[in-house]
């Protein structure tokens, strides 16, 4: 990383500062703090903001897992976010997204005339297609929009949208720090089972 990590445990200055580093451990148990979040505890407000805000599209929402965590990887392969991608691509194999359609996600250029229906639903198809189009372009095409809600209501367009413009951040973030020393790998240098 390009910044040193703050130590863990990390140490707190004041009953608020202690306050937001419990708040982000209850949301990682059991699993122990990461490198995203002792790179975010140099400022403990961006922390807890960061902590509720992505608590709330990783957990909260009503998407399946498997459009969730397409979004995110797909937004990890466009902005080559290999830290993202350690960590979303095995959760989206986990909700029974297969080795082969993974490895469609992990393609630089996606077709949108090619679906591969052997190994993605039009649901997920889609997602990847708006995630690209978000992500690449900000401006979605009106095709690829009306292609996504036609296939999800109101709330899981909103819930999409939000996910991949929320990832899209946490990559940004990611990259310019090289959080995790990920930055110069690839997809393949991660295992997805």
């Amino acid at each position: 990383m390009r910044l040193p990590y703050v130590p863990n445990p990390p140490p707190t200055s004041s009953p608020e500062h202690a306050a937001i580093v419990a708040r982000i451990e209850a949301r990682r148990a059991p699993r122990p703090l990461q490198s995203l979040d002792l790179a975010l505890l140099h400022s403990p407000a961006v922390a807890d903001g960061w902590n509720t805000f992505l608590g709330a599209i990783r957990t909260q929402t009503s998407l399946t897992p498997d459009v969730r965590e397409l979004a995110i990887s797909r937004v990890a392969v466009c902005n080559r976010a290999w830290y993202e991608w350690k960590h979303h691509a095995p959760l989206a194999a986990q909700a029974g997204v297969s080795a082969a359609a993974l490895d469609v996600v992990k393609q630089d250029v996606l077709d949108p005339e090619r679906r591969p229906a052997d190994l993605l639903s039009e649901k997920q198809w889609a997602v990847l297609l708006y995630t690209d189009e978000m992500t690449r372009n900000v401006h979605v095409k009106d095709e690829i929009f009306a292609r996504v809600k036609e296939l999800f209501n109101d709330q899981e367009v909103v819930e999409i949208t939000a996910t991949i413009a929320t990832y899209n951040c946490v990559s940004r973030f990611l990259v310019a720090l090289d959080v995790g020393e990920r930055n110069g790998t690839g997809p393949d240098d991660v295992s997805t089972h």
